[in-house]
């Protein structure tokens, strides 16, 4: 291993082990998700020659600068404890899937299934948004508009377990209280990098949670940090077992579920 990738290993390890430290990164990147979106093609190569042109020098202060950064502003969390009208849905999930439209170009997409129950006591607002993240820099948004055809055989798939499955986008604006009005709603994703090894979904809109926080480098015209909004924030993340040689063959791996402000 030369010096160089030692001290990317050694940046890596410190995303890993500082607190909230990916958080942070993807606080940063959160003001310019309408850019990354739908610009996967464009992110891995971008970081691949930012990688190559790095200098030594840059590589040592970048290392020192990110976790000085990390230690000195990390996210919020979600609160322990949540405050008088805050409400969070309960859920359960399922693991991410692939399935393949036929045709004459065959294309592949993944999705994963969540039960969605209201036990706040009241109807609540129901505006969500899902982004699957790879660990190669991937940004890719929830499918809108997903065909009839991809959800159909999804729906076919899972008849016995989910007779009302709904699409994301067809759920409408409120999740009735009550257990009675609990949804199993369907989210896609079109495939994704299949050199990643490691994948996160993030889903924002299953909690009323939300924090005003400083931003650290953007002012407004008064010299006064900008205020960037963080939501409640459910993470998943998943490991991908299986050779990318064999695509239809690979599997996402549960990791582990956790909250964030995102």
């Amino acid at each position: 291993m030369t010096t160089k990738n030692f001290i990317i290993v050694a940046l890596v390890f410190l995303i890993d082990r500082i607190p909230n430290a990916n958080h942070g990164f993807y606080l940063v990147l959160g003001p310019f998700d309408d850019i990354i979106q739908g610009q996967q093609e464009w992110v891995a190569p971008k970081f691949k020659r930012f990688y190559e042109g790095l200098t030594m020098r840059g590589l040592v202060i970048g290392v020192l600068v990110f976790a000085m950064f990390s230690v000195c502003w990390a996210a919020p969390t979600p609160a322990v404890v949540q405050k008088s009208g805050d409400w969070t849905l309960d859920l359960r999930f399922e693991n991410p899937q692939q399935i393949t439209l036929t045709g004459t170009v065959p294309q592949r997409y993944w999705y994963t299934i969540i039960t969605l129950t209201n036990k706040s006591g009241k109807d609540v607002d129901f505006y969500p948004a899902a982004q699957l993240v790879t660990d190669t820099l991937q940004v890719i948004p929830a499918i809108k508009g997903t065909s009839a055809v991809l959800f159909e055989k999804i729906k076919n798939r899972h008849q016995g377990k989910y007779p009302f499955l709904q699409l994301l986008e067809n759920t409408g604006d409120k999740i009735l209280q009550g257990q009675d009005n609990t949804v199993d709603v369907v989210i896609c994703w079109p495939d994704f990098d299949p050199n990643a090894k490691s994948v996160s979904i993030f889903i924002t809109g299953l909690s009323n949670e939300t924090v005003a926080v400083d931003h650290p480098a953007d002012k407004d015209k008064d010299g006064n940090p900008v205020k960037v909004y963080l939501r409640k924030t459910l993470e998943l993340n998943y490991s991908i077992a299986g050779d990318p040689k064999f695509r239809a063959d690979q599997k996402l791996k549960f990791e582990i579920k956790t909250w964030v402000m995102r």
